[in-house]
């Protein structure tokens, strides 16, 4: 028999760090893309892909919480979504935002409700309101990835911060909720993404002994490159 409360035998399930996060969504993305660029007839890649985004919307709530300089985090987002835009719309001629533009305006609609938490007042209060509606507004003449709903995802994660309580269980199932939302928003796989909550249920709260700040930064881009390689190298082949 063990004398744990049940909340202290859930914190001693926890074993995932941040880093681990990170890696993991980092494994899940890479799938993805994959059977995208590579083997798109192949469903499984996708359905498995599906896991990346609940884990990388929630690191990204877990930076606007932790973060020290709140202009320079959003600036590196904001900044390697431009760049990555403006190589998509050169060699494609596309002008779909990718992930790092929708999770620009998450952290964007994060900082508004922190001032809103923050400030208790009204007129915060219409800050934040009205920070949501510009972002609904924005994916309605722009195609911007996920969504409305996408945009919103890490926002519902970080609804819980800002209490003297430890709320990461909470964060996750909030999250849950608001991929329920993108689901039917964005198509019936995405319910896949929530088979992503086990992980960050496990999530310890804590960073990681590693310093993986820049990881996702260099990740991204590099990946992408290295996968279009590949796919131009079997179309030639073929």
């Amino acid at each position: 028999m063990t004398n744990q409360s049940p909340d202290q035998y859930y914190r001693s399930c926890r074993f995932l760090s941040g880093n681990a996060l990170k890696i993991i969504a980092a494994i899940f993305m890479t799938i993805d893309h994959i059977g995208v660029m590579i083997f798109p007839d192949q469903m499984i890649w996708r359905i498995l892909g599906r896991l990346a985004l609940p884990i990388f919307a929630f690191m990204i709530a877990e930076g606007c919480k932790y973060t020290r300089n709140k202009k320079k985090y959003l600036g590196m987002v904001f900044g390697l979504g431009a760049v990555c835009q403006v190589v998509y719309y050169f060699f494609d001629g596309s002008m779909y935002f990718s992930i790092l533009i929708t999770f620009s305006l998450s952290i964007l609609t994060i900082y508004a409700l922190q001032y809103w938490k923050e400030k208790k007042t009204v007129p915060a209060g219409l800050v934040f309101a009205g920070t949501v509606a510009a972002v609904y507004g924005l994916n309605q003449v722009l195609t911007i990835d996920y969504g409305f709903w996408g945009c919103m995802l890490p926002v519902f994660a970080a609804l819980p911060h800002g209490t003297n309580h430890d709320w990461d269980q909470l964060s996750s199932t909030l999250l849950g909720v608001g991929l329920i939302f993108l689901s039917f928003s964005v198509g019936l796989l995405q319910f896949f993404s929530l088979m992503a909550l086990p992980f960050l249920y496990c999530y310890t709260g804590k960073r990681g002994k590693a310093n993986l700040k820049y990881f996702f930064y260099i990740f991204y881009p590099l990946h992408l490159v290295v996968l279009e390689g590949i796919a131009m190298l079997i179309y030639y082949l073929k």
